[in-house]
């Protein structure tokens, strides 16, 4: 029997025009993998769609924001995103988080999947979905099917020119993540870094959170041990977004706060979407969870 397969990218999203490149690569890599399977995106902030859906009614906002694109303005969510596919025949469906790391954002979806999944009509051929299942976030996920040192180790792999860069600049790579008050990702963090600080010795690597453990008052400590007066300072984000432009380099930033302590701050405003080699842990871990449920995609 042949099955209608899709791909939901699930993105928290950004409201910063900048910072869209970040999602949208990871979408056209997706595309570009499975090109004969359907790819959308949807939003999990209520937020961010509702302020693209306000400027998508503001006719002189898209007269000024051309390149914005549709998918972006007219954003759903991932139980309507899921839904309309299901409406529209497609029965076999890849949810693909595009978070970082196995914190509440990955948590919830995998609440929407489970619900969705827990539907058993009275005839089986009547079920709404053949298949639908989630793939891992770019850290991993509890299991294992897929070790999550692994996937922290393909990470760390995927941001070597990040490490070559800090090294040309002569400066200790200091990534900004978001983390969580209401989850413990924190340990997380810190094995990627450490796995960082393996595979690239020659650099001083470490990594803080806007939220949680580890903070940037643990990272400072780091830095000034090592005896670095150079920061390359970059978003372990998806997008370079509001987080970035507020806190990693705003009037009261983490760059701000690092000038203070006596440290150069060479600020690197890209999220790591808009990078091919981290991009590609999304379009590989959607394609590791459709060939485990047995979906083909194209």
């Amino acid at each position: 029997m042949d099955h209608n397969n899709a791909i939901v990218l699930a993105m928290f999203g950004t409201s910063v025009e900048s910072a869209l490149p970040g999602l949208l690569h990871i979408r056209d890599q997706m595309v570009e993998a499975y090109p004969g399977t359907r790819v959308d995106i949807a939003l999990t902030s209520n937020i961010i769609r509702r302020i693209w859906r306000k400027r998508a009614q503001d006719r002189e906002y898209r007269r000024n924001h051309p390149d914005v694109p549709d998918a972006i303005l007219h954003a759903q969510g991932p139980l309507a995103v899921i839904a309309n596919l299901q409406d529209a025949g497609f029965d076999s469906i890849v949810v693909q988080p595009v978070h970082i790391a196995p914190a509440e954002e990955f948590v919830d979806l995998t609440a929407y999947v489970d619900g969705l999944n827990s539907i058993q009509t009275m005839k089986s051929a009547c079920n709404p979905f053949y298949k639908l299942v989630i793939g891992r976030p770019a850290l991993g996920t509890f299991g294992d099917r897929y070790p999550y040192a692994d996937d922290i180790k393909s990470a760390a792999q995927a941001l070597a020119a990040d490490a070559r860069l800090a090294e040309q600049r002569g400066a200790a790579l200091l990534y900004m993540g978001h983390g969580s008050n209401s989850f413990p990702s924190g340990g997380v963090y810190l094995q990627f870094a450490a796995e960082m600080r393996v595979r690239y010795p020659g650099v001083v690597i470490v990594i803080a959170t806007v939220e949680g453990f580890p903070a940037i008052d643990d990272a400072v400590s780091r830095l000034q041990k090592s005896g670095i007066k150079k920061v390359l300072l970059k978003p372990f984000m998806v997008v370079a977004g509001s987080h970035v432009l507020k806190d990693m380099t705003g009037p009261d930033s983490w760059a701000v706060f690092l000038e203070k302590q006596g440290f150069e701050v060479e600020p690197v405003m890209s999220g790591l979407g808009e990078q091919d080699s981290f991009a590609g842990i999304f379009v590989n871990h959607a394609g590791d969870a459709a060939a485990d449920a047995g979906i083909v995609l194209r």
